[in-house]
């Protein structure tokens, strides 16, 4: 009786969902086709998916490869190790993090946010840390994801000196966020702070390789190329999905009439930005509401909202300060409202997500702030 009761219960629970679900997606999809046109929305979809995929894809993927190949060179070369060395001694007094956590955070600098979860399960790199220390790494390590390719395509741009001051934005960021997420789990979890994790077989990482100096290039360089590729497909779908929504959401018809063209929409987003743009303008200098799509996509996957930027630029939305805003919040948040539960529970701490996501929202907005301040900061002196 007891079983039947909740298998009933659980029924009710999914017909629910579901019925909450039909009506959210008929009433936004049926706002849209009501405003431009079920035709030309379709033909706006389609369209708007396919100029990303050819014109921002192909274009970050090779940027992925690149970087891939690169990043791969300088591991395998002892780059890596030096510069983390370097960064060593501003481990626990910025982060409150051992000096081997340096590493991680170039590693996802150069790759991506699940990085570190490869650092973190392994047990020569983790029996450096507290256990608060370890959980703390999901927010350290998505601070710094896709760092190097979101830099590289600010650059490409024209925009080198706003991409600079993003990356100083992001650190800001990421320590706010890193012992943010540190108070939050000593607080949940006091004992935390004293426990250890278990000890490696090793004292240290290997990066040892075998072989002679040419050989070692080539496979770097084709080792580093193949994970690029696979970095750039996996942002496939997120570029292609999320951004072609927001894009929707974000920019009106070509001339006031809807034709079913790539990038029309109904401006939505630029529409309620702009009834409180005086925060946006105050916070990050946004001249123009439609920026806000940028950091609202980077919540999901930064290399959607990389595809946004030839678009604003296109609209001439862009300027030196709107870069280092978007450098900022764009590397600081890299889409860890997709990664953060599956890291966490990779890590066995799943029950901390929701402390993760409000450290992690806080320290991305503190990074668009500062990066817009210093920027004005800096504007000053140089004028």
């Amino acid at each position: 009786m007891i079983k039947k009761f909740k298998s009933l219960k659980f029924t009710t629970r999914r017909s629910i969902e579901a019925l909450v679900f039909l009506v959210v997606f008929f009433a936004i999809f049926g706002y849209l086709a009501h405003k431009m046109g079920l035709p030309n929305m379709l033909n706006t979809i389609m369209q708007t998916s396919y100029s990303l995929l050819m014109e921002t894809v192909f274009y970050l993927m090779a940027i992925t490869v690149l970087s891939g190949a690169l990043g791969k060179l300088l591991t395998e070369f002892g780059v890596v190790r030096l510069i983390e060395h370097l960064l060593k001694p501003l481990m626990k007094p910025l982060f409150n993090l051992p000096g081997v956590a340096a590493l991680g955070g170039i590693l996802t600098f150069l790759s991506d946010n699940p990085a570190i979860i490869a650092l973190a399960n392994d047990k020569n790199f983790s029996q450096y840390f507290k256990k608060y220390q370890l959980i703390s790494l999901t927010n350290f390590g998505t601070a710094f994801g896709m760092g190097l390719i979101v830099i590289v395509f600010m650059i490409g741009i024209g925009y080198g000196g706003g991409a600079i001051v993003g990356l100083v934005g992001a650190i800001f960021g990421s320590i706010i966020s890193t012992r943010l997420m540190q108070r939050f789990i000593i607080k949940s979890y006091p004992e935390f702070k004293t426990e250890d994790v278990s000890k490696g077989d090793e004292q240290s990482i290997s990066f040892k390789t075998e072989g002679n100096i040419f050989l070692r290039v080539l496979n770097s360089i084709l080792d580093g190329g193949k994970s690029g590729v696979e970095l750039g497909l996996a942002i496939i779908p997120g570029v292609l999905i999320i951004s072609t929504f927001v894009m929707m959401l974000t920019f009106g018809p070509t001339n006031g009439v809807y034709t079913g063209a790539a990038y029309e929409g109904v401006a939505v987003l630029p529409y309620l930005a702009g009834k409180i743009d005086f925060v946006f303008q105050w916070l990050f200098g946004f001249n123009n509401p439609e920026l806000v799509a940028f950091p609202i996509t980077s919540l999901g996957a930064v290399g959607a909202a990389l595809s946004l930027i030839p678009k604003f630029q296109a609209s001439g939305f862009i300027d030196g300060n709107a870069i280092a805003v978007c450098t900022a919040m764009g590397m600081c948040w890299s889409g860890f409202l997709s990664t953060h539960t599956a890291m966490l529970d990779c890590l066995g701490y799943r029950k901390l997500t929701s402390k993760a996501i409000i450290a992690h929202t806080i320290g991305g907005l503190c990074a668009g702030v500062v990066a817009h301040w210093i920027y004005v900061l800096v504007s000053l002196i140089m004028a």
